[in-house]
């Protein structure tokens, strides 16, 4: 699989824009009138004051003490970096804060401790108990950070828990129980050999030896070779209580028939040897990073038989931290725990092991582009998995119910489940599996536009991110110049430009023009000036003859003109099929909006239609539709000659025996509401709409550019669907980002 190419340029602009840092705090409450400003400070903000003075229990009722997490560093072990100080871990920091919101809705903010002395962050540290519901140390440096989290843990009431040890070793637990099941071995029997004893290292020994692993059958190595009963050399407590009976000295001698290889060091500290030298059924979590001990291939090469994972995302089996702590602290925070102990880390990885063996819903096997089944390519769930969510924190949760850590119980833990679906942001997930399908695909997408700076940020974006070749219509005198003023003159040789003044196929192209347009009033003369001179025309000349797999343009100029176009070399009109899909993106739910493009003003067989194609679009998301035809009016009333083809149009679906739900006509309210749907209890629709289809295309439209424009409403597309091949029209706001989703749904073939 084609390996990501991040750019020190783009890393900067990422951290750069639209502002300095990765998040934002967000008011939760109304602070519009002088009475929201009452209530929420003086005087109204007395109130829960005293009764948190009261009973201090009630802080989790009334603050965001009990969603609130400190991502805490001095910066002394930044990810493979090292010590670089507590202001440099500050962007590492931002970002684990930004992955607790993404993945479990839990709010988090970095603190950067200035201080190497462990005694001055446990101060500092026990000193913040009031403000949040648990603690995340981070990259701090061993042995300090053992010393700090168990005296953090024996001096705070809510839980603290070092990410970079017990974050891994949950994973990895999770990964090597499946591993082990597919291998036919029980932990107590396998023989151990882990590379690497930090604290990671450590944590995952500990981990592994509390689910049934025998101390003697794991073997801790070092820099110096295999700690063992009486070594003196480079020793400290924590390797001390590892210390194996064995004649071992060597990583090498320790691998001979091992059962099971862990590496948390570096890259090419396994040989092929070493793994030649293994017992049946290795299995390698080589989680060395950036590189992995020995890759995947080279292990494979000498044992087929080998289950290999890795923490990179381009290999399968990716041991990713992502995996757990979000949902750790989900968990805990949810019975407002005084600690995450040993059996909820047990739980959460027996629960993410467990969700590995079963069957893969299709929608998440889509939003990935493979078909993922329990086997050795799939013994971890993947990051972007949305069952993870409703699966980790309640068994998480009911480990700490049991073991007494909980200071408030859940008692529905099925209300519970549904409660934590709701509260995800689904969207993210979608982009992400778009991109993932992408990726696989490695399509030679055409950025039409290559005099556009933003459409050559996004062609160079597209190559680096390995989500396949980028094919740039221009001059490269031009585009080399637009790239070298973006700061990126460094791309010049990674793109291949287009120009069509000199293309090799322009004799195939015109003759296959004129074909099409002889009778539509166009000569010889104005094929000739389209095919050289229209960027969009050469550009979808270029697609239809099989010289690039999908089309991205419309940044520099309207979509109209640009489908008009695009409609002299393949059939994009209405009576084609052809339609407008805008998925709007907002507040974690995503709304299709239909037809946004194509279709003037439509009647009910043709919104029949579009609903059709708009069914199709939402699938290829990893939706399941929902088709909502909506008007003013809502079931017939008030009675409107305008809303009769609203109401006409699901009649025309009934005779078409279309394999997706569908209702209308219906207000917008009703349409996106639950509480208002069921005041109607005979609409057909299980749940909230996910797809509109309106009345026209300036309805349409008014709809998205209000929504975009009051509500900061995410906008991609319109997604063009309907035609031969993959073609994708941008806004002419398009940001690079936008244009970048927009070659990847292209890439996808969505639509």
């Amino acid at each position: 699989m084609t390996k990501t190419k991040i750019t020190a340029e783009e890393a900067l602009a990422y951290h750069l824009e639209p502002r300095p840092g990765k998040y934002d705090i967000v008011a939760s409450t109304p602070m519009a009138t002088q009475r929201d400003l009452s209530l929420a400070y003086s005087p109204g903000v007395a109130v829960p004051v005293h009764a948190i003075a009261e009973r201090p229990e009630t802080a989790y009722d009334y603050t965001v003490k009990g969603n609130m997490v400190a991502v805490i560093s001095n910066g002394t072990a930044i990810l493979g970096l090292g010590n670089l100080g507590a202001l440099a871990s500050k962007p590492v920091m931002e970002g684990k804060a930004v992955l607790f919101k993404r993945f479990a809705d839990v709010n988090a903010i970095d603190i950067e401790l200035d201080t190497e002395d462990p005694e001055e962050i446990i101060k500092a540290v026990s000193l913040m108990g009031p403000t949040f519901g648990g603690i995340n140390l981070e990259d701090i440096k061993a042995p300090e950070c053992f010393i700090i989290e168990q005296r953090l843990k024996e001096m705070m009431d809510i839980p603290v828990f070092h990410d970079d040890q017990h974050g891994t070793a949950v994973i990895c637990a999770a990964g090597l129980l499946n591993a082990l099941e597919i291998s036919g071995k029980k932990i107590e029997d396998v023989k151990i050999v882990l590379n690497g004893a930090g604290a990671a290292g450590i944590a995952c020994l500990e981990l592994l030896k509390s689910m049934g692993a025998r101390h003697d059958n794991c073997i801790m190595c070092d820099t110096k070779g295999v700690i063992y009963q009486g070594r003196t050399e480079g020793m400290n407590q924590w390797k001390s209580a590892h210390a194996a009976r064995t004649e071992a000295r060597t990583l090498e001698e320790a691998m001979q028939g091992a059962d099971v290889f862990l590496g948390v060091s570096a890259k090419g500290a396994v040989t092929p040897e070493m793994v030649a030298s293994m017992a049946e059924n290795p299995v390698i979590f080589a989680m060395a990073n950036p590189d992995p001990e020995i890759t995947p291939e080279e292990a494979h090469a000498v044992r087929a038989d080998a289950i290999v994972a890795t923490g990179r995302s381009d290999y399968p089996n990716q041991v990713n931290n992502v995996l757990g702590f979000p949902y750790l602290f989900r968990g805990a925070l949810d019975i407002h725990a005084r600690a995450i102990n040993d059996e909820m880390k047990i739980a959460c990885a027996k629960a993410l092991a467990a969700l590995a063996r079963e069957d893969v819903p299709d929608e998440v096997a889509m939003a990935y582009g493979r078909k993922l089944a329990f086997g050795r390519d799939y013994i971890i769930p993947t990051p972007f998995d949305p069952r993870l969510i409703h699966v980790i924190p309640p068994a998480v949760a009911k480990a700490g119910m049991d073991t007494g850590v909980a200071r408030r119980p859940i008692i529905d833990l099925k209300g519970y489940e549904a409660a934590l679906k709701a509260r995800m942001d689904p969207t993210a997930s979608i982009l992400q599996g778009v991109h993932a399908r992408a990726k696989a695909a490695q399509a030679r997408m055409i950025f039409a536009e290559g005099d556009d700076p933003r459409v050559l940020r996004a062609a160079v974006a597209y190559q680096r991110a390995g989500l396949g070749k980028a094919l740039v219509v221009g001059r490269e005198t031009e585009v080399r110049e637009k790239l070298e003023a973006a700061g990126l003159q460094d791309a010049v040789r990674e793109l291949e430009v287009v120009n069509a003044g000199n293309s090799r196929h322009l004799d195939q192209y015109k003759d296959f023009l004129y074909q099409r347009l002889q009778r539509q009033g166009f000569d010889d003369h104005d094929i000739r000036r389209l095919a050289t001179r229209d960027r969009h025309v050469f550009s979808a000349l270029m697609l239809a003859h099989g010289h690039g797999d999908g089309l991205i343009t419309g940044a520099t100029r309207k979509s109209a003109h640009v489908l008009s176009l695009i409609n002299h070399v393949f059939d994009a009109k209405a009576a084609d099929g052809a339609v407008g899909v805008t998925a709007l993106l907002h507040k974690g739910r995503i709304v299709l909006i239909s037809d946004t493009l194509v279709h003037e003003w439509p009647d009910a067989q043709d919104l029949a239609q579009i609903a059709i194609r708009s069914a199709s679009v939402a699938r290829g998301l990893g939706l399941e539709p929902r088709v909502a035809f909506v008007s003013f009016s809502t079931f017939g009333y008030p009675v409107s000659e305008r809303a009769t083809k609203m109401h006409d149009a699901p009649k025309a679906l009934d005779a078409m025996k279309v394999d997706f739900e569908y209702d209308g006509e219906m207000a917008v309210d009703v349409a996106l509401n639950a509480q208002a749907m069921s005041q109607y209890p005979f609409c057909r629709l299980s749940g909230p709409a996910n797809i509109l289809v309106v009345p026209a295309r300036h309805s349409a439209s008014i709809s998205v550019k209000l929504m975009q424009e009051m509500a900061g409403a995410t906008v991609i597309g319109p997604i063009l669907t309907g035609v031969k091949k993959p073609i994708q029209i941008c806004s002419t706001n398009s940001t690079v980002n936008d244009i970048l989703n927009m070659a990847a749904l292209a890439a996808c073939k969505i639509g």
